[in-house]
């Protein structure tokens, strides 16, 4: 008796084993048989990389573009978007953006904390893990906001900033890339945006023309010189945006193959016409091209492809280009007249070059490249679409954002004081310099 009861025990502790290997075997199976391509998974990783590094492009950009003495505050306001929005988009932005959709309007908080988003692929993305596609759209979320800062540079408080991107990345983009890439509403009407012309730079530009009117012109704007300090810096960023930028567009394809290639070459394409347009444009109304026309255009260019990049073919792309290169230009020339002060031209740049690509896709979108066409190819629905969505984003973008800047102002205050303006926010805001000479 005593010998069965030790057997028996035996046989019950070998079947626990077996049960335990089976679990710990189950999900290497189940991951067999959704494993994810290691070459797009390659190609969406290495594009989630260069994304981020157009952040600190973008710092450099900007920060070449203002006065020595605000510099630093300048750079820090794309740097510390880096860690900040990544934080913010773990715990909230992610679910917010791609969670269960709840009435075309928002994302569930069902993904929470990343809960649930693994390493196996997700309907957004089948051949890459949900991770993979997590964090390379992370990276449009860090630029987004910061390049709204170029609106008010030079004169808002750190501490306001910190508390508006987390607001405004919360309530405009989060909602807005919902309903665009999350399968909210927008994205169930037909309209499309390959890489973020809605997304990104609709949102970001239109927010920051409303920053630009409620926070008011700089100190001495239009009565004191206010060059840029170090073209070369900004030419730097300039680089860096441009080769990030091939990850923003054709890394959108989530993939490695025909359609990151044409977006790839569609990008480059739009940023070549938009620079000689810009180049040619300026030289013929002010008598020189300059190196600071240069950088523009090239920016312009590249904001304008971007939501078409996945749609349109490489002419298209050289139209498109053109446009931004010469509507971007008027749009830059024409902000004196009108009587606000976007320190560092995001309304004139993202925002109205978001809009021309996005009209772009509607006109020149092609079913042989991406399944949809536009206007040119016989299909006038997909431009109504198009204006249905660049006229619901900026709204919602401009009303929202003059909602938060309001309550910002309320909680801490939106400008620096007169003195931190006239000495520099770097010396006062931060105790640094970022010269010594």
């Amino acid at each position: 008796m005593r010998k069965n009861y030790k057997l028996s025990i035996t046989n019950f502790k070998f079947l626990i084993s077996a049960i335990g290997l089976l679990m710990i075997a189950s999900p290497a199976f189940a991951a067999e048989a959704t494993k994810p391509d290691t070459g797009d998974t390659a190609w969406i990783l290495v594009s989630a990389a260069l994304v981020m590094l157009m952040t600190p492009g973008l710092a450099l950009f900007y920060g070449g573009m203002v006065r020595r003495k605000n510099v630093l505050g300048t750079i820090m306001h794309s740097f510390m978007a880096i860690p900040i929005i990544s934080l913010q988009w773990i715990l909230i932005g992610y679910t917010l953006s791609f969670g269960p959709d709840i009435s075309g309007f928002i994302g569930s908080l069902e993904w929470f904390g990343l809960n649930g988003v693994g390493l196996t692929p997700s309907h957004y993305a089948p051949t890459i893990p949900h991770l993979a596609f997590m964090i390379y759209q992370g990276m449009f979320a860090v630029i987004t906001p910061a390049l709204i800062s170029g609106a008010f540079a030079e004169r808002m408080k750190f501490s306001s900033y910190v508390i508006f991107i987390l607001l405004w990345t919360t309530f405009i983009y989060d909602p807005v890339a919902h309903w665009i890439w999350g399968g909210g509403w927008l994205a169930k009407l037909g309209v499309i945006d390959f890489a973020g012309g809605l997304v990104v730079h609709v949102t970001s530009g239109i927010s920051a023309l409303a920053a630009a009117m409620i926070i008011g012109h700089r100190k001495g704007y239009l009565q004191d010189s206010m060059p840029p300090h170090n073209l070369p810096m900004t030419v730097t960023g300039t680089a860096i945006l441009w080769f990030g930028w091939f990850g923003f567009n054709a890394g959108s394809a989530l993939s490695s193959g025909e359609l990151s290639t044409m977006a790839f070459v569609t990008t480059h394409i739009g940023a070549a016409a938009g620079t000689v347009t810009w180049i040619i444009v300026e030289w013929k109304h002010r008598g020189k091209p300059t190196m600071f026309g240069a950088a523009t255009g090239s920016i312009a260019g590249l904001a304008t492809i971007t939501p078409a990049a996945g749609f349109v073919g490489p002419m298209s792309a050289l139209v498109i280009g053109i446009a931004a290169g010469s509507i971007c230009y008027i749009a830059l020339n024409s902000k004196t007249k009108l009587g606000y002060d976007d320190s560092l031209d995001a309304f004139g740049v993202h925002g109205v070059g978001g809009i021309i690509g996005t009209i772009g896709a509607g006109l020149f979108a092609s079913a042989a490249i991406n399944g949809i066409n536009g206007l040119y190819f016989g299909n006038p629905q997909q431009l109504i679409n198009q204006l249905i969505g660049i006229g619901a984003v900026a709204v919602y973008s401009f009303v929202l954002c003059a909602i938060i800047l309001k309550v910002v102002d309320a909680l801490v205050g939106l400008r620096v004081d007169e003195h931190t303006e006239v000495q520099g926010l770097d010396i006062v805001l931060h105790g640094e310099e970022g010269y010594f000479i």
